[in-house]
């Protein structure tokens, strides 16, 4: 199994919607975390995916995507936080986060989609090294993530589209608080 994980660029918009094809994406879109409440509210399933393609073929690919013998297989979402609107309306980040919300060297890893036939090979972990990589080339001083404990809570594969705690220690993040017993804000310092 050759696994490859690339930028998310315009030329690959095809192989982003593919990759998006598992629980919830085709209707999210990778766009929860960019947008408050009534903007997403109101959003169609058709305005998302116009404005996903915007953000794909804009100047910095807003995530990567994971193949797996050349076939698109899975997704995960990296930026900068102040990027991510609804981060800094979440209550289990501004209440737990220690860097400043307006802080652009402060990065996040917020969505991760692993096509169903996929799962079980590991690529959520691939996925995220290859995401700290890009928030370390893009200039991140810290990455935030703010992943679930399925040991806590039972959840849903769906449900899981944050990562989990275990895949994020595992990479080398810290528990930064626990807000409930099933979610973390996880944090990984790249430079001082």
């Amino acid at each position: 199994m050759a696994i490859e994980i690339l930028p998310a660029t315009d030329e690959r918009f095809d192989d982003a919607e593919t990759a998006l094809d598992s629980g919830d994406g085709p209707e999210c879109q990778c766009q929860w975390w960019l947008l408050p409440n009534g903007p997403w509210k109101e959003a169609s399933v058709a305005d998302l995916t116009a404005m996903f393609r915007a953000e794909v073929a804009g100047d910095r690919p807003p995530g990567l995507i994971a193949y797996v013998d050349g076939e698109p297989a899975g997704w995960v979402r990296v930026g900068p936080r102040i990027a991510q609107a609804r981060l800094a309306r979440t209550r289990d980040v501004t209440g737990s986060t220690k860097e400043p919300l307006d802080d652009d060297d402060v990065w996040a890893i917020t969505c991760f989609v692993v096509r169903e036939k996929h799962r079980g090979a590991g690529l959520m972990s691939g996925l995220l090294d290859a995401a700290v990589e890009a928030a370390r080339d893009g200039g991140a001083r810290v990455v935030e993530g703010y992943p679930l404990d399925p040991t806590a809570a039972k959840r849903s594969a769906n449900q899981l589209y944050r990562g989990t705690v275990s895949v994020f220690e595992g990479a080398g993040f810290t528990v930064v608080d626990r807000p409930k017993p099933d979610r973390a804000l996880v944090s990984l310092t790249l430079r001082d």
